[in-house]
């Protein structure tokens, strides 16, 4: 068993090690949807790391690199292993090999998230020293059970395609920090995957939302706090379902803490389907 890093591992040999390691998770990914979720999380090959049984892959981790928080960080962006070689400890010693070399390159910190029901990697990244940052909930909706919120917004409120930068000055309106797959750096490598869109009022713009539409995914939806309870957030999420070209809808990484977004996908029966742990370890 050798580890190594997975620069120049060819994608389709990656897709088949993590297909067969995640195998039995409920939601599954083909290649293209693999890809864009790599290269949105910040993917780097030289800085992510394998176990190899003679030339085969049989354990990963896959790294994404970028700025979180104005800090330099590493997000595990998927761990797995294949079943036949599990309970051999191979996460952990795939992570501590990579810790020099992510020092090496500048990175202070690394970042996870993970599903809570997975007690038993819960209790890995625990005893590797990382700590609990924050609690989400993921929402999952199909497209046939939506029931949206009928209310309407006036009729003085358009909804127009706006930019990234439009989108940025506006993060003031969100009520909690998008987590790192929902950053703005995120979506900006790989803007063209997303509708980009503002509510206006006389040329004002009082709202945002980010949608990707190949994967049905709320990326981030905000309202200007003294303009909600008006049908703006609505307005943007029928739009969002509109242009949706996924059988489901998502909206993944929510604040628990945050009332305000868990209502107002509830009341458009958008419920809750399970938590996450935001874990940080300091490197």
């Amino acid at each position: 068993m050798t580890i190594k890093s997975l620069a120049g591992i060819p994608f389709p040999e990656l897709f088949g090690a993590f297909s067969l390691a995640f195998n039995d998770y409920e939601i599954q990914l083909d290649s293209g949807e693999l890809e864009t979720m790599l290269h949105r999380r910040g993917f780097v090959p030289e800085l992510s790391f394998g176990a190899f049984d003679e030339n085969k892959l049989v354990a990963f981790t896959c790294n994404g690199i970028g700025s979180f928080s104005g800090t330099k960080m590493a997000y595990d962006t998927g761990t797995g292993t294949i079943n036949e070689y599990r309970g051999q400890g191979l996460a952990g010693k795939i992570f501590n090999y990579s810790i020099p070399f992510l020092k090496e390159a500048g990175i202070s910190k690394y970042l996870l998230e993970v599903l809570q029901h997975n007690t038993k990697a819960i209790s890995v990244y625990k005893k590797l020293g990382f700590c609990v940052s924050r609690e989400f909930n993921y929402f999952v909706q199909k497209n046939e059970e939506l029931k949206l919120n009928s209310k309407s917004a006036p009729a003085n409120f358009k909804i127009e395609t706006i930019d990234l930068s439009q989108a940025e000055t506006l993060s003031s309106f969100c009520d909690f920090t998008p987590s790192w797959q929902n950053s703005f750096e995120a979506i900006s490598r790989k803007p063209d995957n997303f509708k980009l869109l503002g509510v206006f009022k006389d040329e004002q713009l009082l709202a945002y939302g980010i949608f990707e539409a190949k994967s049905g995914d709320i990326t981030q939806i905000a309202v200007e706090p003294k303009n909600r309870r008006k049908g703006i957030g609505s307005l943007l999420l029928k739009e969002m379902v509109k242009l949706n070209q996924h059988d489901s809808i998502k909206c993944l990484n929510t604040e628990t803490a945050c009332r305000s977004i868990t209502e107002f996908l509830k009341s458009n029966s958008i419920l809750a389907s399970g938590k996450q742990f935001e874990m940080v370890m300091e490197l």
